[in-house]
């Protein structure tokens, strides 16, 4: 087991979804290496190597692991990697899963336009993986004296809805309900469970559309990864310790507004 650093808070957390530089994932990642705690980080492809080279660079302690999450077999070597190395896992932060414009396996449209094979891949990326993660990680988040699971869904499904996007709606507002269930479930383990919801977020992979919607909002802007992770750092912290089975909308009032510029 790698020994504590001066300074640490000695918590071990597991990001997903922390692939891409200017994500949410990798800000989360940031924000919790901030708070002094170990970090175990996945994505889909190799680059998760390169964001973990760039915590190390910072003297973080960091681990990385490439693997599909629709692969319940994933979701428990990240769990073998976080105790093989440090004993012990804290912190969990799900935030893999979205929709892809450039898999045809993934895309959207309107309900005639969707198949079986369509529907089952979406909720599997979105939906199912969340499951597997939760399944594997919650008997060690127990062992933990402050366990923090927390799942990134998002206004689309909770909230909100966009047109032509039924499956990636109904799969983040699954999140949702997951999040709430396990949170009645584990509370009396001091394991809390919370949603976080984004809005327009000016990440990487933002489109030219979002962008536009971002700057339609109350804000005039789209948020940033680091303001979400903010939360998510919060809700990670062992100061959220009474607050579970919340989502917390993080649009810039987007949700709340009847008028658009």
């Amino acid at each position: 087991m790698s020994p504590v650093a001066e300074g640490s808070s000695g918590r071990v957390a597991l990001v997903t979804g922390a692939g891409a530089a200017e994500g949410i994932g990798f800000a989360s990642a940031r924000a919790l290496a901030a708070s002094g705690a170990h970090l175990v980080l996945t994505s889909t492809t190799p680059r998760i190597f390169d964001r973990v080279d760039e915590l190390r660079a910072q003297g973080v302690d960091a681990r990385g692991l490439v693997g599909d999450l629709t692969d319940p077999a994933t979701s428990t070597s990240l769990v073998e990697l976080a105790l093989e190395f440090w004993g012990r896992l804290d912190v969990v932060v799900h935030n893999a899963g979205m929709t892809s414009l450039s898999d045809p396996s993934f895309s959207t449209g309107a309900l005639e336009e969707i198949d079986t094979a369509h529907w089952r891949a979406g909720i599997a990326r979105n939906l199912d993986t969340a499951f597997y993660v939760a399944k594997a990680c919650l008997p060690s988040l127990c062992d933990s004296d402050a366990g923090r699971l927390v799942v990134v869904a998002s206004v689309t499904g909770p909230v909100m809805a966009m047109r032509h996007e039924p499956v990636y709606a109904a799969a983040k507002a699954g999140l949702v309900g997951l999040a709430r269930g396990l949170a009645l479930d584990y509370a009396d383990r001091a394991v809390t469970v919370n949603a976080v919801a984004p809005g327009w977020i000016a990440t990487g992979s933002q489109t030219e559309h979002e962008a536009r919607q971002g700057v339609a909002s109350p804000m005039g802007r789209s948020g940033t990864p680091e303001e979400i992770a903010a939360v998510i750092d919060f809700l990670a912290s062992p100061r959220a310790s009474y607050l579970t089975g919340q989502c917390i909308v993080v649009d810039g009032a987007n949700s709340i507004a009847e008028e658009r510029r």
